[in-house]
């Protein structure tokens, strides 16, 4: 079995493409848990980035923090990544990191000249506590202990969650404290409900995972929505035609009903609630347990296993019914991407539009390997005009100087001219950042968060000096 990484990020921002990571904190473990090294790091905010007041003040990151740290936003970003090929392959490991910390490395990766992919290839896997606790508590109750709701609902939240399983993590919501946390989350999984820790295991890769869910007769997973976890018993039917996402009949319907519907009939039948078919994201790490573990719940006790098994048969036996569901999927998915808005993609946001070709993602080592005046050379070697326009701006936050007069304008006007923007845009703008200030202002007036109302004050004399800086463009 590999090393752990267990990482968190502090940021800006919650946007992915124009965010910026602003902490890193990072544990490497054998597979024991056992802690072998550690990496943390706070960088200055980069020109051009408006930070979200809230984010801030959840992270307490003072401007002061912003503008004097020791690193820049990308030598912080060099040393973690050559940190992490230091370490070796590994699983990466967060809470809530599949859909948060990892796409914020992906992005933060693609823009500054660094393979993207970096937790899920060469032979690393990642995987996501939050969804191990949230099946574990279903399967084994109690695994972990939750504040409640007003809905009535387990909370899933570190800085809650830590301090009520007896897990010290020092300081809440800064990036090694969080990670810390995760780590102590862990531990208590392996250990009081070993099934879903050992399960877990077995859907780090996506590749794997798929395959296990395509072997299984039948399998019980989970999925969270509206506050709770909820068991699904299920056989695989096929794949998604265009996304590759395994799509599985919950085994509480009856096939009969649905196998030999036509087309247009079966269509509307998968519109309707409850649902018969379900998606496995197999990339996100599901919680594959064996069937046996959904007869603890009412809906799937009533059935019993030995029609839930023969159901499993059928759906599995019947290639045709496959073959529709599919069909229909194909059509979704065609009539999706024609109502797509045509809308331009940014350069910052087109991650997932165009992978980079590997010849450009060998002259990426190149490019970090030479000195600044050496960089510049090096990007015109890039077909790829986004890395070429991902060079000169990391040459405009680091070496402006660098930069011919024409160039540096040319950024440095489209930086001012996002920043002052007065529309609805997908960065974080000064106006939009002041209309924040005002709102939580109004709110710890009423609330009486007189430190809080402090911190406000500051994040908004820095905001002023940015648009001081920018309006002088």
């Amino acid at each position: 079995m590999s090393n752990f990484i267990f990482y968190d990020f502090e940021t800006s921002s919650s946007n992915k493409h124009w965010g910026q990571i602003i902490q890193v904190g990072a544990i490497l473990t054998n597979d024991n848990l056992e802690e072998l090294d550690r990496y943390e790091a706070r960088c200055r905010l980069s020109p051009g980035i408006i930070p979200e007041a809230m984010a801030l003040i959840v992270n307490k990151s003072s401007p002061k923090m912003l503008k004097e740290a020791n690193l820049s936003h990308y030598e912080m970003i060099r040393q973690f990544v050559e940190t992490l090929k230091r370490w070796g392959t590994a699983t990466y490991i967060g809470f809530n990191s599949i859909e948060f910390d990892e796409e914020f490395l992906r992005s933060t990766l693609f823009q500054t000249l660094e393979y993207p992919y970096l937790t899920s290839t060469n032979g690393n896997t990642r995987g996501d506590v939050l969804t191990l606790a949230r099946a574990a508590n279903l399967y084994y109750p109690n695994t972990l202990k939750n504040s409640i709701n007003p809905k009535g609902n387990a909370v899933y939240k570190l800085d809650q969650m830590a301090p009520l399983n007896g897990i010290e993590h020092g300081d809440a919501h800064s990036a090694i404290g969080d990670v810390i946390a995760t780590l102590g989350v862990a531990k208590i999984i392996s250990k009081k409900a070993p099934n879903v820790w050992k399960s877990s295991l077995l859907t780090l890769d996506k590749t794997q995972s798929l395959e296990l869910i395509k072997n299984e007769l039948y399998f019980c997973t989970n999925e969270y929505f509206y506050g709770k976890s909820r068991p699904y018993i299920q056989s695989f039917v096929c794949q998604h035609p265009q996304y590759q996402w395994p799509l599985c009949f919950d085994l509480k319907h009856d096939p009969n009903t649905f196998l030999n519907m036509p087309v247009k009939e079966l269509a509307s039948a998968m519109k309707k609630n409850p649902k018969f078919l379900r998606t496995v994201r197999h990339n996100k790490h599901p919680i594959i347990m064996n069937p046996s573990h959904g007869n603890e719940f009412d809906e799937y006790k009533i059935i019993g296993s030995e029609k839930l098994k023969a159901r499993a048969k059928l759906v599995n036996n019947n290639k045709e019914f496959a073959g529709k569901i599919s069909l229909i999927k194909q059509e979704e998915a065609e009539e999706k991407e024609q109502s797509k808005s045509q809308e331009d993609t940014y350069n910052e946001e087109s991650i997932y539009t165009k992978f980079t070709s590997t010849e450009d993602n060998k002259i990426m080592p190149e490019f970090h390997s030479v000195d600044w005046d050496k960089k510049q050379s090096i990007l015109s070697k890039f077909k790829d005009e986004r890395l070429k326009y991902f060079g000169k701006k990391l040459t405009y936050t680091e070496k402006p100087e660098l930069l011919t007069k024409s160039e540096y304008n040319l950024i440095h006007k489209d930086t001012a001219r996002r920043l002052l923007s007065t529309n609805n845009e997908k960065w974080n703008t000064i106006t939009r950042t002041y209309s924040e200030i005002d709102t939580l202002r109004d709110k710890f007036q009423r609330e009486g968060h007189p430190e809080k109302l402090v911190f406000l004050d500051e994040i908004n004399a820095y905001v002023e000096e940015l648009e001081k800086i920018y309006s002088s463009v």
